[in-house]
């Protein structure tokens, strides 16, 4: 008899987690070890319990689903990471696999499909969603430096320069440099629709 994947789950939302805990758990060959609220009790989880694959949530509470995966691959070399997202922005795809993620799923794929790339990712292969792929070769890569978009994502609530300023711990003059760069590379009218667009296409 084949062995089971141990997998373990990942998401702030307890819903969605139970709901595909449960799903996976009807699998023969897929047992659900663990369940985790947050990427940091996720990467501890892994370290103890040592499993096949771990399913993330790609914006949780603390370090996000793509950082949790990194921490995990380094605990634990060979878990497989897959990204389950309601956020599928071609950039976040895009670090997702430079950071080693193996698989990459909108959260509206089936449990179906679920469950036949947890099996492929332990199989050592990739999967990402057709159409989220698409999307991404479309995009292109970002024109914005690291610094650039760190205070324009520091910018998207509406924060004023000197608080931007505070939060990146940089000069109100240096801030203004660096978002008036980003927004002319953006073709926006101002730093708030910069950061919309660079939101868009995950950027940021």
């Amino acid at each position: 008899m084949t062995e089971s994947i141990k997998v373990l789950l990942a998401d702030d939302e307890n819903l969605i987690r139970s709901a595909l805990a449960m799903m996976l758990s009807l699998e023969d060959d897929i047992v659900v070890v663990a369940e985790a609220e947050s990427g940091e009790a996720a990467v501890v989880s892994a370290s103890e319990l040592r499993p096949d694959v771990v399913v993330l949530d790609l914006q949780m509470v603390g370090i996000d689903g793509i950082e949790t995966a990194q921490q995990i691959a380094r605990s634990v070399p060979g878990c497989a990471a897959i990204i389950v997202t309601s956020h599928g922005r071609p950039g976040y795809l895009k670090k997702a696999l430079a950071a080693g993620v193996r698989g990459f799923l909108p959260k509206t794929t089936s449990a179906t499909t679920l469950a036949e790339v947890v099996r492929s990712v332990h199989s050592g292969g990739r999967y990402v969603d057709p159409s989220l792929a698409a999307e991404a070769i479309g995009a292109g890569d970002s024109p914005l430096t690291p610094r650039e978009a760190d205070v324009l994502e520091y910018a998207a609530d509406g924060a004023s320069i000197e608080q931007i300023a505070s939060r990146a711990h940089l000069s109100a003059g240096t801030t203004r440099n660096y978002l008036s760069s980003a927004v002319g590379k953006l073709g926006a009218a101002n730093r708030h629709e910069a950061a919309v667009i660079a939101r868009r296409h995950g950027w940021i």
